[in-house]
């Protein structure tokens, strides 16, 4: 089941370092591994459509794990 979510994308420093989307709802997101290289900059404000993967589990452990399928910047 996909979602939508807008929000602005973080690097966070937890762990290793890792990609986090702050939805405006106040959800935070970790970006799965392999999200696309043009969504990776800090402060992008972007609408993400993607699903939430529950089969995956992350070192930084932020939020559920959001997988992105397509987004765009605003």
């Amino acid at each position: 089941m996909s979602i939508h979510v807008e929000g602005t994308v973080q690097k966070s420093t937890m762990g290793a370092g890792t990609w986090a989307l702050i939805g405006s709802n106040g959800q935070t997101y970790e970006l799965h591994q392999g999200a696309p290289d043009d969504l990776l900059k800090d402060g992008l404000k972007v609408k993400v459509e993607g699903k939430i993967r529950e089969d995956v589990m992350t070192i930084a452990m932020i939020g559920p794990v959001l997988e992105v399928q397509k987004f765009e910047q605003q």
